[in-house]
């Protein structure tokens, strides 16, 4: 039987972890969500390294043209993978609350990023 309470989706999460950790922290966490998901010698995110990882997405259920349809979305240098930055940016896009708040975001992380440079 179906449960009908529905879980949070990694969208609804985004915006809570930028106001719990700030915009340095959670750029941070994405980095490190990067590195889990990543292939070690390639430094990006395949096919291969993605699909070998879905189910810590909770992916598992996910076609083989599925996972390569979210690997299209975010790949913006067009070579069938994704680096930290395409990474970063298709998170912020796939949460459209984040990306009303990635301004003031961008501009924590670049205060934390030069404190003591004034």
């Amino acid at each position: 039987m179906a449960s009908n309470s529905a879980q949070p989706s990694f969208e609804d999460m985004l915006p809570i972890m930028a106001e719990k950790l700030g915009g340095e922290g959670l750029i941070g966490e994405l980095c490190n969500g990067f590195e889990l998901l990543a292939d070690g010698d390639k430094g990006a995110i395949t096919f291969d390294s993605l699909k070998r990882n879905a189910a810590v997405l909770g992916l598992q259920g996910l076609s083989d043209g599925d996972l390569r349809s979210m690997l299209r979305e975010g790949d913006s240098d067009g070579d069938g993978a994704l680096n930290q930055m395409e990474f970063c940016v298709l998170m912020f896009r796939l949460s459209p609350e984040l990306m009303e708040q990635s301004e003031v975001l961008l501009e924590e992380a670049l205060e934390q990023q030069f404190k003591g440079f004034y």
